[in-house]
């Protein structure tokens, strides 16, 4: 089985860029063989600080040999009045490589079936590897001495290997060859005789190259290393993914620091550890305790050294956490939102004390139309971005939020209070927690809606990758919250509050709201195509003000994903479609005047439509019931004229396929459905 490596050796790669940059390359390496028509069985990837690694299995030595059939110039241009073959015919032949004899004639032109032979798997790679490389993308790539391509890092080594023998490629000016590098302490040369060979020889030499294996021995060795103690690991996924990524030869370590540090809020000492140092917290019986791991990327056997130095790096900061901890907490936590005046929170947008009442107004509103308690909706709605300006946020800024709900707590503050000023910043992320109190979800949704009004009053909407303040997040997370805790909240009329307390003049309301309002709709349907497809999530966007019933929108959406795959779905889709169609662009608020029938099937569809009250039926039964007038639909269509000589009937006529088109549009925009 033939068998391909690539190793591209280079100086330490930023952690983040290791998945994503290995994930390119892969990828990069599959399309280069599905266009060239390569059929292979696998690609393996590997990845250390120092090098991106691929092994392409199982493909053939050449490309498949091709004909292909080549259209040339119109009979009357490719041959002479004699029937002879003219400059333009032969030219034809000879530019496709095929003797003149090999022409033929078919729907008044000439052509030539042209054999390709299939280029060889290292012609392929050798004209392919550097471009693919070079053409990797990622912040902050960089040049080096005095080349003019960019890379995440110098490139210092390549290993190219073609089943057992070197396949000389060049990248950066660096020529392959087929000598790896070993740990940083063990080895400056690794002979690779294979691709079979190449995981154990770097394993003999300290790196292990296969970063899930990586992962696996951190989390093994770490969990052996805290049961030694009788402790637990914190291993948060984040967190093992970036250590993964820092090392070659993962060794941990025990380390332990003063229990005085254990007094200031457990949030804080495990971020000074974890997202701060890259430690690993260790717990007892759910208590923190005052030791952590540290993961080496270490050969020997006296850690000594390493301990000291990773206990005095930490306990300096946890030095500096207890000092600003105690410095906050001379003054009142009340007290700091007063000092929120002197930070800006958007140019031309006021301060964050400006921000914080605009929050506690639309609080206020969500809390009574919720019947929430307005009471403790107000006080978290006030106090939620007071620790922006204590000292301890301000060194630690990931610990907005929970350093004001433990300083809140400290304050006496009531529990839903507390608990609320946490919880307002969620969900932190894609996949993150929603706030669990009605504080959190309230005051949160009024913090984000006024941040996303606030960017695009100052026209500074998401574009590309660019996106102020996390807006796309923002708005993801109002429209979680609403539909997965089930607010009933009016998104379109809280927009349009939210616009109306923004500190500048907006001279176009109606514009700034259409656009907030299409930004919703749009991240809606790209959050719900997700798991939806694409057409019945149009279809329930288009046929309602969706932003004003979320929790609505998504009921349908889930209700016609399962009923547009029943066997009698076709028949109401089609009976819905041909009423859309007629009706196009026609509304009307006059009712079918019933003595204007002339034919029985016109009161056989009034009857039955006046029947359907659909305002108090479920989806399901409205469902069944439009179902049932399916038949009286087909009949009208079938026995009438809609668009009649006699004005009077033709209108009468369509408001009556108005009012049934009404009924199905409580469901969806028939017409978006692809069936």
């Amino acid at each position: 089985m033939n068998k391909y490596l690539l190793e591209i050796g280079t100086e330490e790669l930023p952690y983040k860029f290791v998945n994503t940059g290995l994930a390119q390359l892969k990828n990069a390496f599959e399309k280069l063989l599905q266009e060239n028509q390569i059929e292979f069985t696998d690609i393996k990837a590997f990845s250390t600080p120092r090098r991106l690694a691929l092994i392409i299995e199982g493909f053939e030595e050449k490309q498949p040999d091709t004909v292909k059939t080549v259209k040339g110039p119109i009979l009357n241009i490719a041959y002479d009045e004699n029937g002879n073959l003219s400059k333009a015919g032969q030219g034809f032949a000879k530019k496709n490589g095929v003797d003149e004899s090999a022409l033929y004639k078919e729907d008044n032109y000439v052509w030539a079936k042209v054999e390709q032979k299939g280029k060889s798997i290292k012609d392929i790679l050798q004209e392919n590897v550097e471009k693919i490389v070079l053409k990797m993308q990622g912040p902050y790539f960089m040049r080096w001495a005095d080349l003019d391509v960019k890379f995440q890092r110098p490139i210092r080594w390549v290993v190219s290997l073609l089943n057992d023998d070197e396949l000389k490629i060049k990248i950066a000016e660096v020529e392959s060859s087929r000598f790896s590098r070993g740990h940083r302490f063990k080895s400056d040369k690794v002979e690779i005789k294979n691709a079979d060979n190449y995981e154990k020889a770097l394993f003999d030499n300290n790196v292990v190259v296969d970063s899930e294996k990586r992962k696996s021995m951190i989390v093994e060795s770490a969990r052996k290393e805290a049961a030694s103690i009788g402790a637990d690991v914190y291993m948060e996924d984040g967190l093992l993914e970036e250590v993964t990524n820092i090392c070659e030869w993962p060794v941990p370590v025990i380390c332990n620091f003063d229990e005085k540090y254990l007094d200031i809020p457990e949030k804080v000492t495990v971020t000074v550890m974890a997202v701060h140092q890259r430690y690993f917290p260790l717990y007892k019986a759910g208590k923190l305790l005052n030791s952590f791991i540290t993961i080496t990327n270490y050969i020997g056997n006296n850690f000594d050294n390493i301990k000291a130095g990773n206990e005095r790096v930490v306990v300096a900061r946890l030095d500096d956490a207890i000092f600003f901890f105690n410095e906050d907490t001379k003054k009142t936590f009340e007290s700091y939102v007063e000092a929120l005046k002197g930070i800006t929170f958007q140019k031309g947008m006021g301060s964050m004390f400006d921000k914080t009442n605009r929050i506690v107004k639309l609080s206020e509103i969500l809390a009574e139309k919720l019947n929430a308690p307005v009471d403790t909706v107000k006080r978290t709605a006030l106090l939620c971005k007071a620790d922006l300006v204590t000292s301890l946020v301000f060194e630690f800024t990931e610990l907005q939020g929970f350093i004001g709900s433990d300083y809140a707590f400290n304050a006496g503050e009531k529990t839903a209070v507390v608990k609320g000023i946490k919880e307002h910043y969620y969900p932190l992320g894609a996949d993150s927690e929603l706030a669990e109190s009605v504080e959190g979800q309230i005051v949160g949704i009024a913090d984000k809606i006024d941040t996303i009004v606030a960017v695009f009053a100052e026209g500074k909407k998401p574009t590309g990758s660019a996106d102020p303040l996390g807006v796309r997040r923002a708005t993801l997370g109002i429209i979680k919250t609403i539909i997965q805790k089930s607010l009933n909240i009016d998104l379109e009329d809280l927009i349009k509050k939210s616009i109306e307390l923004m500190p500048v003049e907006i001279k176009d309301k109606q514009g700034l709201f259409n656009e907030v309002k299409n930004f919703f709709e749009n991240r809606l349907s790209i959050f719900y195509t997700e798991k939806y497809r694409h057409d019945v999530v149009d279809a329930c966007i288009s046929n309602k003000a969706v932003l004003s019933e979320l929790k609505d929108f998504s009921d349908r959406v889930e209700f016609l994903s399962q009923k547009i795959s029943s066997p009698d779905f076709n028949a109401l889709n089609e009976a819905a479609n041909r009423i859309i169609r007629i009706t196009k662009d026609y509304k009307t608020e006059q009712l079918p005047d019933k003595a204007l029938f002339n034919n029985p099937s016109e009161t056989k569809l009034m009857e039955c439509t006046v029947s359907i009250d659909s305002d108090k039926l479920d989806y399901q039964e409205l469902y069944t019931e439009l179902s049932k007038a399916v038949k009286a639909v087909n009949e009208f269509f079938d026995n009438v004229l809609v668009m009649d000589k006699d004005e009077k009937v033709k209108e009468n006529r369509l408001a009556l396929l108005y009012l049934i088109k009404k009924k199905f549009e409580k469901i969806a925009d028939f017409s978006k459905l692809v069936i």
